[in-house]
């Protein structure tokens, strides 16, 4: 290990993954915690503004308990009648000021608040620096959102004009076609090919459209099922990457979120080994989970960090070559966040890439198909007026 990693590992007052005390809740309270929590819909963009709130506050020289309560009268008055934020709030401030820390406080609403989230904010009060860890917070959940966002709105578009052209041509195929074609059959002449491979089709989806979408309907909802067992989650993640188009895209996404979120946790104080472990939370591929998995694992034996990203082949060259440039200057955390500043202009010039080249294919896609609809219609009509 670099003599830059055994700094980051003592110099800097590591501070252990925190865990909540047994002592200041049992586990059947956070269960029912959990449980409540799971069916409330607190949006990631709302724990940002809580956190920077909550930073502003105590810079401006409040209390902990008292900052709290202001946060908790601020989120009730913008939804007066139902907040469940504030609610959680209020627990959290309830806890606090009965002896609690904050980290174990947040640490008993763990689908609002993350792993990530409390033991930021354990570091942040071993070190004195709470307002500095929650603006880091902030930033680390608006860049998150900003990119899922960016990512959604690149996906979603051509996906729902590919549902809508395929809405059209099958009612096209099982609705209008039948009518049209039953005319040409009755008249029994010889029909050009486009027509009969046209009749084709549109018998079959007019006989089996009653299977079909049922059918179609199991698939798209047992994906998700299957995709909760390890094995399937992981050919779909390693798959995903390997996609023509996105894979790339999904690939940047990632080492976005790892780098911004592995960098301001060293900079927090965080060991490099507890970094490693809490990072991981925050990538949704688990293939690529498997591999930071690997990196850990070769830091804890003594491997220097940038080697043990370039082992996994996965990343990028350009990737363990700024770490490693920044453990010789001694500034790992600044070369991690430079990554992702890297990759977050990446991935939006990627979006709207894809977006532009997307759009018109799906569009002559489209008109191909109609075209070949319209062109198997006409064709028997052109010949019967050749004859007439």
């Amino acid at each position: 290990m670099s003599v830059v990693e055994s700094n980051l590992l003592t110099e800097k007052k590591p501070v252990p993954t925190h865990q909540a005390p047994e002592s200041d809740v049992s586990v059947g309270t956070q269960q029912k915690a959990y449980q409540r929590d799971i069916f409330r819909r607190i949006r990631t963009r709302e724990v940002c503004q809580t956190a920077r709130q909550l930073a502003t506050l105590l810079r401006a020289g409040m209390p902990l308990v008292p900052a709290l309560s202001a946060l908790v009268e601020h989120l009730r008055g913008i939804r007066a009648k139902d907040n469940p934020l504030a609610e959680i709030m209020e627990q959290v401030a309830n806890d606090v000021n009965s002896g609690s820390t904050l980290a174990d406080a947040l640490g008993k609403h763990p689908n609002v608040f993350s792993g990530i989230f409390v033991n930021m904010v354990a570091a942040g009060e071993t070190s004195g620096t709470l307002e500095e860890v929650l603006l880091r917070l902030a930033e680390i959940l608006e860049k998150r959102v900003h990119l899922a966002a960016k990512v959604k709105s690149a996906i979603a578009y051509p996906l729902m004009m590919i549902v809508v052209a395929v809405a059209v041509v099958v009612f096209l195929m099982s609705v209008v076609v039948p009518s049209i074609i039953a005319i040409f059959v009755e008249m029994n002449r010889p029909l050009p090919w486009p027509t009969r491979l046209l009749i084709s089709i549109s018998t079959f989806m007019k006989t089996y459209l009653i299977l079909i979408v049922p059918v179609f309907c199991v698939v798209l909802l047992g994906i998700p099922a299957a995709c909760r067992t390890r094995e399937v989650r992981l050919f779909v993640d390693r798959f995903k990457l390997k996609l023509p188009l996105f894979g790339k895209l999904f690939l940047k996404l990632e080492i976005a979120r790892l780098t911004r979120t592995l960098g301001i946790l060293l900079v927090s104080g965080i060991p490099i080994l507890s970094a490693l472990e809490i990072a991981k939370q925050v990538i949704q591929n688990s293939f690529i989970a498997g591999a930071l998995d690997s990196v850990k694992d070769l830091v804890s034996k003594g491997d220097a960090i940038a080697n043990a990203i370039r082992k996994t082949g996965l990343f990028p060259p350009i990737v363990y070559h700024i770490i490693a440039t920044g453990q010789i200057s001694g500034n790992v955390e600044e070369g991690l966040i430079n990554i992702a500043d890297m990759y977050d202009g990446e991935v939006e010039l990627t979006t709207k890439t894809l977006t532009s080249l997307l759009e018109p294919a799906i569009l002559l896609l489209m008109g191909a198909v109609v075209g070949f609809i319209v062109l198997a219609i006409l064709l028997p009509i052109f010949d019967i007026n050749q004859v007439l």
